[in-house]
């Protein structure tokens, strides 16, 4: 090949390249997508089958409604032009920087919006879960999006930033923000009926644990998209890269449904299904902030910390704190978004140099770390205890005794999941 062709080739090569970029988002989004799916499961499966159409409706409801907030609103949101250091964007509404980023980050979105559906489960109201569903995909997400990923004030280094703020695909920008929210609107709809006696919480166990496994499988599986497609790129050193992360965080999620296993069977005697579950969406929260920057030695450690940290703080939300969170969403998501968060600043890794205190790095990253996580709490509970006070003024949050009791996806929606004798009953009264 003559040399007069080399720039004709590496045009060539690069075009190829960005088409198998944004080939490889389309798909990584469409796994995301499918993780819809996999929250369905778990949530269904975790809780009471006379809620089953109820959550069916509210998973479908996040990826339509979602997606259209987000198409119209969020995305402008996140990735307009900076509006003011580095806190605010916009670029109008419906914005785009092309189609295939726009997809993939909506399905996103819609994943922040599930994770509160799971913790208020059995007693809210459709309609009021309808409206914060949209307030949270279309505003208070995109917002605190931007501030990592658009370039905002959690990188800006001549501020209050030690460092710049690390989190790859979302620890806290999806995961935390999604479970912090959840932890205020756990609290503020309040237990569902039975939950507690004289104090103590009582057991409330799911109506099929088949459904919430092969929910966690499709979650684990939509997770090497949700990871992997960050990397928003393609071949070369893209693909390497892309590789490595999708390894650590099967690496993590391993480890921490071992972790979560092990100690509940040293604890029980027995080793917990639901718990081990709950370890391994643990693991996989634990490593998608820092799953471009870990070590494989590091992502099993993360993971198996994480689903160590996730039995703990179930049971400190339940007892301690005595809020009813029915699949364990608050301590999967909002603490260990935290944890995956924090953990880089411990022994993350850049390329070959240490960044985490443990591997010789400093303290800057940790500091770094830790601002971006009280941040995106302190922007999700705050904003998330204003709407849903003003909801609940208005409308109300919760359904009432009876409609509890005799399931929502009667009254709520006029249809039962499963029909036999209590839909007879039902429509009798």
């Amino acid at each position: 090949m003559s040399i007069l062709n080399l720039p004709l080739l590496i045009q060539d090569t690069a075009a190829i390249e960005g088409d198998m970029g944004m080939l490889w988002m389309l798909i990584s989004g469409i796994l995301v997508f499918f993780m819809q799916a996999g929250f369905f499961l778990v949530e269904s499966g975790m809780t009471d089958s006379k809620n089953a159409v109820n959550i069916a409706m509210k998973n479908f409801l996040d990826i339509a409604v979602g997606s259209l907030a987000f198409w119209f609103i969020g995305y402008s949101l996140m990735y307009g032009a900076d509006q003011g250091g580095g806190f605010f964007h916009w670029g109008g509404f419906i914005f785009s920087q092309g189609a295939a980023d726009l997809f993939f980050q909506t399905v996103f979105a819609a994943t922040a919006a599930t994770i509160v559906s799971g913790a208020i489960a059995g007693r809210t109201k459709f309609t009021t879960y309808a409206i914060f569903s949209v307030v949270l995909t279309a505003f208070i997400y995109p917002i605190a999006g931007g501030w990592e990923w658009n370039g905002g004030w959690l990188n800006n280094t001549d501020g209050i930033m030690p460092a710049e703020f690390i989190d790859f695909a979302g620890s806290s920008i999806v995961h935390s923000v999604g479970g912090w929210a959840a932890l205020v609107a756990a609290w503020m709809v309040g237990p569902r009926i039975g939950k507690y006696l004289d104090g103590k919480p009582v057991e409330m166990h799911g109506h099929n644990q088949m459904y919430a496994t092969l929910g966690v499988f499709i979650l684990w599986l939509g997770w090497f998209g949700f990871n992997g497609g960050s990397q928003l790129a393609w071949g070369g050193d893209d693909a390497i890269a892309a590789s490595q992360v999708v390894l650590v965080t099967n690496l993590a999620a391993s480890a921490g449904a071992l972790g979560a296993l092990l100690l509940t069977w040293f604890k029980n005697g027995k080793p917990n299904l639901s718990m081990t579950l709950n370890g391994a969406l643990a693991g996989l929260v634990s490593i998608t902030a820092g799953c471009g920057n870990m070590s494989e030695g590091g992502a099993v450690l993360a993971g198996l910390v994480g689903g160590i940290l996730v039995v703990f703080a179930i049971g400190f939300v339940e007892k301690t704190l005595k809020i009813d969170d029915a699949v364990g969403a608050i301590s999967v998501h909002g603490v260990c978004g935290a944890w995956g968060t924090l953990v880089i600043g411990l022994w993350g890794v850049d390329g070959d140099a240490g960044i985490g205190i443990f591997n010789g790095g400093g303290a800057a990253q940790l500091g770094a770390q830790a601002i971006g996580v009280l941040a995106y709490a302190a922007w999700a509970i705050g904003l998330s205890f204003i709407f849903l006070g003003i909801m609940k003024k208005i409308w109300g949050l919760r359904v009432s005794e009876k409609e509890e009791i005799d399931g929502l996806d009667w009254y709520e929606h006029g249809s039962i999941a499963y029909p036999g004798k209590r839909q007879r009953e039902i429509e009798e009264e």
